[in-house]
């Protein structure tokens, strides 16, 4: 229906121009301005604003198209020149028709650009209904109280190659478009949305309303708020919700999200699109499980590391213990591969015998953590208890490696296991592959020669060879483990030889000497490292 004709203040009112005139007598146009934008636009169109005597906009009058126009809806340029928007498109006044984005720039002076195609599913129609011409890089701008539009029509090869990118964004995306307007009551959906539910194409759409049927019955209350979110804060919303699928019952998840199209406050449309998550949901699921597996795991680790260290520390104390019946300083050093982790089988042992000898002993249990601390702890106690048998040291270590072999899961490891006598200052000492002790004697470190004995754990009938050192008082006995000497691009020769030059001099304090010792260490190789300093009285 036509609306009233009041003009603009200021602009120009008289009689409708003809359809020859139309453009070359547009009040306020400059001729030659219009004639540019025939050349470079293909379809121009321009409307001057119709206002009722209250100033309200009611409509728009076309007062020029282009030589070369394209109307959206099929029509041609002459049964449009010299009618109205509304006239000409009755239902362009809903959502993205020509009438709805020419009030809008009106109203908020700023230009519109729709770059691409114009239609669904981008944009709504220009008519108001389905568009009968494919338009495209829609430009609508104000011009001194005007609105300008220009667009051009898109070629059939062009809609082929976009609407073949679309069916791949879709089926790449699991992505289906869909809109529903609600002054005719029309539900659209792609087929690719048809195949996120599972449906064939040519059954018929689901409204929003109506989608509650194919939805899990937990989440339907998210389907709710989803759809008041757009019908009554008038907001783009998204959900995410189960669904059944007839044709095979499988529960996929999908994703929706959609914004309302408004005309005058009012939601007449919506459009949106689905999409099936399933695969992404899946993942999610199982990278939480993953998450769970390592929490859980970590936390057995934490566990385990920490019952690792109070067993080392309940046998291991820091710092210095003397045995001053035995007529012996004692000073002990234990040095993690990293503070506080990686609590491994390093150990020492000082026990005073019955009838007053002194038994000493360093070991390296192989591995870290608490296999290898069990092992330290088995190893230690069992020597500590086959020690009260009086047995040489040589007998001490037949007896742990027949232990090791036979009654034990089969821990490995090097020991050195020695017996002083402080009346005699006699150390009888044997190895079970572990390195020799140093003698630091009148500023002079010597290492002592080796006797035969191979690591415990290895092999059950294993003999092993005892040898005696006379010890002087002033002396001092070096007991350590590898991880104190050995470097990685140095033989073991060479790191016993760069350990004793590091030994000398001894200095008066046994504690201060054997800190000094373990901080000048040369390895490289991130073992533990123990060290047992022995002055003689």
């Amino acid at each position: 229906m036509a609306a009233s004709r009041e003009e603009l203040p200021g602009a120009p009112v008289g009689p409708e121009p003809s359809r020859a005139a139309i453009g070359s007598a547009l009040p306020g146009a400059d001729p030659a301005v219009l004639g540019l934008l025939d050349q470079i636009a293909e379809s121009v169109l321009v409307a001057r604003p119709v206002r009722d005597p209250g100033g309200t906009l009611t409509d728009f009058d076309i007062v020029h198209l282009s030589p070369g126009y394209i109307c959206p809806a099929g029509q041609s340029a002459a049964e449009i020149a010299g009618r109205t928007l509304l006239e000409a498109y009755p239902h362009s006044a809903s959502g993205d028709g020509l009438f709805a984005r020419a009030a809008r720039v009106l109203a908020d002076g700023r230009p519109q650009r729709v770059t691409g195609p114009v239609g669904m599913p981008r944009t709504g129609p220009l008519t108001g209904k389905i568009d009968q011409a494919a338009i495209a890089d829609l430009r609508a701008a104000p011009h001194e109280g005007y609105v300008v539009f220009t667009w051009r029509a898109r070629s059939a090869g062009e809609d082929s190659r976009l609407a073949e990118l679309l069916g791949h964004v879709q089926r790449l995306g699991r992505l289906g478009g869909w809109d529903e307007d609600f002054t005719t009551g029309t539900v659209r959906w792609t087929d690719a949305a048809f195949a996120v539910f599972g449906l064939s194409p040519a059954e018929r759409p689901v409204s929003l309303s109506d989608l509650h049927g194919y939805v899990v019955a937990a989440d339907r209350p998210l389907l709710r708020r989803f759809r008041q979110s757009l019908l009554r804060q008038r907001e783009p919303a998204a959900a995410l919700f189960r669904i059944v699928r007839p044709e095979d019952g499988a529960v996929r998840q999908i994703r929706v999200f959609a914004e309302p199209v408004l005309a005058h406050g009012d939601v007449v449309a919506l459009r949106g699109a689905f999409q099936d998550v399933s695969a992404l949901y899946r993942t999610q699921v199982a990278l939480a499980a993953t998450r769970d597996q390592l929490a859980d795991s970590e936390q057995r680790a934490a566990e385990e590391h920490e019952l690792a260290i109070r067993l080392q520390r309940a046998i291991m104390p820091s710092g210095t213990s003397t045995g001053e019946t035995a007529g012996v300083d004692i000073a002990v050093r234990y040095r993690p591969a990293q503070a506080g982790y990686l609590v491994a089988g390093d150990w020492y042992d000082v026990l005073e015998l019955p009838g007053g000898d002194l038994l000493l002993v360093v070991g390296d249990i192989a591995g870290h953590g608490i296999e290898a601390v069990t092992g330290m702890v088995a190893a230690r106690n069992a020597l500590r208890g086959l020690a009260a048998t009086g047995a040489e040291p040589h007998e001490l270590l037949v007896r742990l490696n027949f232990a090791a072999c036979l009654f034990t899961e089969g821990f490995t490891g090097t020991v050195i296991c020695g017996r002083f006598d402080p009346r005699t200052r006699e150390f009888r000492w044997a190895r079970a592959g572990h390195l020799p002790p140093v003698l630091v004697r009148g500023g002079v470190a010597a290492v002592q020669p080796l006797p035969e004995g191979m690591l415990v754990g290895v092999e059950m009938d294993a003999e092993f060879e005892q040898v005696t050192l006379q010890l002087r008082s002033g002396d001092i006995l070096l007991l350590y483990t590898d991880g104190l000497i050995e470097r990685r691009a140095a033989s073991i020769s060479d790191a016993l030889a760069e350990f004793a030059a590091a030994a000398v001099p001894s200095g008066p304090d046994l504690d201060s000497y054997a800190a000094r010792i373990l901080a000048s260490a040369g390895s490289d190789t991130g073992d533990d490292a123990c060290l047992l300093a022995v002055r003689i009285r």
